[in-house]
C-alpha cells in the first residue's frame, strides 16, 4: 500500500486554499502542549475514518499530523482500509514547527515517547532491586519490559505507550 506524502509547506499552502483538512493524530496532551495552526484534533486510539467523511471539502484531501510521522502512518492506512486517501505531513508537527509554519502553543506536557521511558526504566529497576533482594523471580519482570521494548521497535506499534496515552494526564 502507497501512502501519499507531502512536506509541512505543501499543507499549509493547500490548507490555506480550503483543498485540505489537517489532522493531527497525537494524543490530546500533547495537542494542548503545541500543534499546527488550523489542525483538528483525531487521536489514534480514537481514530474513526468515517467520522471524517463529513468535514472533507469537496475535492479536498485529509492531510495526516503526528510527531514524527509514524502515527500518522498508521491512520493513513486506517484510511485506506475504509477506502478514503490521507496525505501524511512528513516529519509531522516536529517539522512544521521547523518549516517556521504557525502553532498554536499551550501547556506543556510531557511527551509520550518520555512517558514510556520513564515508566519503562521505573518497572526495569523496580525489577532488578525485587530480584535481589526479595525473590530471583522478579528479574523476569525487566526481562519482559526488555521484550516489549523490543517487540515495539521492531513492529512501530508501543503498546505501553497505547496504554500510556489512555491515562487520566493524557487527556
Amino acid at each position: 500500500m502507497s501512502i501519499a506524502t507531502c512536506t509541512p509547506s505543501e499543507a499549509s499552502s493547500r490548507l490555506s486554499a480550503g483543498t485540505a483538512v489537517l489532522i493531527d493524530v497525537r494524543t490530546p496532551a500533547e495537542y494542548r502542549a503545541v500543534h499546527a495552526d488550523g489542525a483538528r484534533l483525531a487521536p489514534l486510539d480514537q481514530f474513526d475514518p468515517s467520522a471524517l467523511a463529513s468535514i472533507i471539502p469537496a475535492g479536498g484531501t485529509i492531510h495526516l499530523l503526528c510527531k514524527s510521522g509514524a502515527r500518522a502512518q498508521t491512520a493513513a492506512c486506517r484510511l485506506a482500509e475504509s477506502g478514503m486517501q490521507g496525505v501524511v505531513v512528513a516529519g509531522g508537527t516536529d517539522a512544521w514547527v521547523a518549516a517556521g509554519l504557525p502553532v498554536v502553543r499551550g501547556k506543556a506536557a510531557i511527551a509520550l515517547e518520555r512517558q514510556v521511558r520513564i515508566a519503562a526504566g521505573l518497572i526495569v529497576l523496580t525489577g532488578v532491586v525485587l530480584g535481589y533482594t526479595v525473590h530471583h523471580y522478579w528479574f523476569a519482570l525487566s526481562g519482559a519490559v526488555g521484550a516489549g521494548l523490543a517487540i515495539a521497535g521492531i513492529t512501530d506499534t508501543c503498546m505501553m505507550g497505547m496504554l500510556l496515552a489512555r491515562m487520566p494526564w493524557n487527556r
